[in-house]
């Protein structure tokens, strides 16, 4: 019976270690291939194949995790692949490395925070008490990438610097090839973030070192051209704060041409904008505009920008304001409008998540280990409990008020486009069918009142219905008609909606407006005095314009602190 076992047991390790090798084997003929090339397939099929036949997840999983580097359009589809082969392992850290590689791809393919972040965050919960040190230190620096996207640049940065203290002495020693490439991937990206982390603090002294190193130590292979790509992009910027802009566009020029080949569109924008910045600094004009244009592009096509970039538009606007071109100065006022609202949104769910999801969950584990450490902790819980009751209670009420007065103010954000006149065209169309009006009596007043909306005269101070209608060539029975059919409101109302929103879209778009007084711009907008605008601004916002114009400085004021 012993022997029956024994023999079992060896011919268990035989099938094992035979399987490993011919995995591995399938892998050494595809290793050398660059990212993205498909070529490698002819080989990575082999091994889905054989993987899936023999119902070996992990292996299955490794092979989902390599085509996602030789796919160049199906990266996500393999990720997704990669995830349900990790899950049927039942294997934590293969499970975590899966969402991982998922966040990647989101990452460094999409440039999509908000998906990316929640991959992180799964992977973060399968591998929080793995003993794969190389896969939590992973997690963390993808966590910290986002931290410094946000603007969290201290708490980035010292993220980076523990991913460099694991990944740098892991680089060299009797461990296998593949570790070693993985960890100096790993060691150059976090130094690659810390230069970035530094420059946003303005910390050039490091950034300087930190880039000669990271140049100095990135190998001069096929393999770490994207790397040694954002060192020659960070000792770019380095240069513009020395004013050594020719050294700064040819350090460019090197830059782009390995980002092109991996298709890394948002450090390709930023390289352009700070190209651009280069080139106006010189005074060529010409070549700075184009290179602004081309990060106005890159955004038209993919919805990314960095926040450190957004003056772009800001050049470009006051370029055209120069050369006395409205159409070009609206266009590009309109594309800065797009980029605010894209970083805005990103912000508030990142931030949000990130907070909630990973930073209060480390401090609670931080909080669970120096209570097992304390004898005393069961008293120390039941204090804190109860004053953080206490303390609850006070910051609900304070919390619930100011939540109240936050979904005000983003209700009022989101009807900011609205003062356009198409807005009502769906609704325009079933109208007519029932109305009474005559149809070329309708299709006059919609071009007048067009107009009169485009023109803003609606900011004119004694306006009435009557005067109106003799301007539109038209009784007042027929106007006020249509205003009640297609305004849904009377006169009156229908025009201090239009200047309420002007308002709104004013204070919060133009920073001279914030400085205005309420009664100015009451009285700029058309209203007779301040009283009455802010009980018709009250009725239709639900806050008072004070109370909006105080949110929209408090919103401004932290957005400078984050960039």
């Amino acid at each position: 019976m012993l022997r029956k076992v024994l023999g079992l047991f060896i011919f268990f390790l035989f099938t094992l270690f035979h399987s490993q090798a011919y995995y591995a084997e399938i892998r050494n003929k595809y290793w050398e291939f660059e990212e993205n090339d498909e070529k490698a397939f002819t080989y990575v099929n082999i091994y889905i194949k054989s993987a899936k036949k023999e119902k070996n997840y992990k292996e299955l999983f490794q092979a989902y995790n390599d085509a996602i580097r030789y796919s160049p359009n199906r990266k996500l589809q393999y990720a997704d692949s990669s995830v349900t082969a990790a899950h049927l392992s039942k294997d934590p850290d293969i499970i975590g490395n899966a969402y991982l590689a998922k966040g990647s791809v989101y990452y460094f393919t999409h440039r999509k925070f908000k998906p990316a972040l929640h991959e992180y965050l799964k992977a973060y919960k399968y591998l929080e008490n793995s003993d794969d040190q190389f896969l939590k230190e992973r997690n963390l620096y993808y966590i910290g990438t986002v931290k410094s996207y946000l603007g969290y640049y201290s708490e980035a940065a010292e993220i980076f610097r523990k991913s460099i203290a694991f990944f740098k002495p892991n680089t060299k020693g009797n461990i296998h090839p593949n570790l070693i490439f993985n960890n100096r991937k790993g060691y150059l990206n976090a130094l690659h973030q810390l230069i970035v982390c530094e420059q946003a603090t303005g910390d050039y002294k490091n950034a300087v070192l930190h880039t000669v190193q990271g140049l100095k130590e990135t190998p001069a292979t096929n393999d770490f051209e994207q790397e040694r790509s954002y060192f020659y992009k960070t000792k770019g910027i380095n240069e513009i704060h020395q004013k050594n802009y020719d050294g700064a566009i040819s350090d460019f020029n090197k830059s782009i041409t390995g980002l092109k080949k991996v298709n890394d569109f948002s450090w390709i924008s930023a390289i352009n904008y700070y190209s651009g910045l280069s080139y106006q600094n010189k005074g060529d004009f010409k070549q700075a505009v184009a290179k602004y244009k081309a990060v106005d592009s890159i955004f038209a096509k993919h919805q990314f920008i960095f926040p450190q970039t957004r003056k772009n538009y800001e050049e470009l606007i006051d370029y055209y304001k120069k050369q006395n071109d409205p159409q070009q100065e609206l266009f590009y006022t309109k594309q800065l409008l797009k980029v605010d609202s894209v970083l805005t949104n990103d912000f508030k769910y990142l931030a949000n998540r990130i907070h909630r999801e990973y930073d209060t969950k480390e401090l609670l584990q931080a909080q669970a280990k120096l209570e097992n450490k304390n004898s005393f902790s069961e008293k120390l819980v039941i204090i804190l409990s109860i004053t953080l009751l206490i303390l609850g209670g006070l910051v609900f009420y304070w919390f619930k008020t100011k939540k109240d007065l936050q979904k005000k103010y983003n209700h009022i954000l989101s009807e900011l486009d609205s003062v356009r006149p198409e807005v009502i065209q769906a609704e325009e169309k079933n109208i007519e069918k029932v109305s009474k009006l005559d149809a070329a009596v309708i299709k006059n007043l919609k071009e007048k009142f067009k107009e009169f909306e485009k023109s803003k005269r609606f900011l004119e101070k004694g306006l009435t219905a009557g005067r109106l209608a003799a301007e539109f060539e038209t009784n007042a029975t027929y106007f006020s008609q249509f205003v009640s059919e297609f305004k849904d409101s009377n006169f009156n109302t229908y025009l201090n909606n239009l200047r309420i929103k002007y308002a709104v879209d004013q204070i919060y778009n133009h920073k001279e407006w914030r400085k205005y007084s309420v009664e100015d711009i009451a009285l700029a907008c058309g209203f007779s005095n301040r009283q009455s605008f802010s009980n018709f601004f009250y009725e239709q916002n639900g806050m008072r314009p004070a109370e909006f114009l105080k949110k929209r400085n408090e919103e401004v004021q932290a957005e400078r602190k984050i960039g």
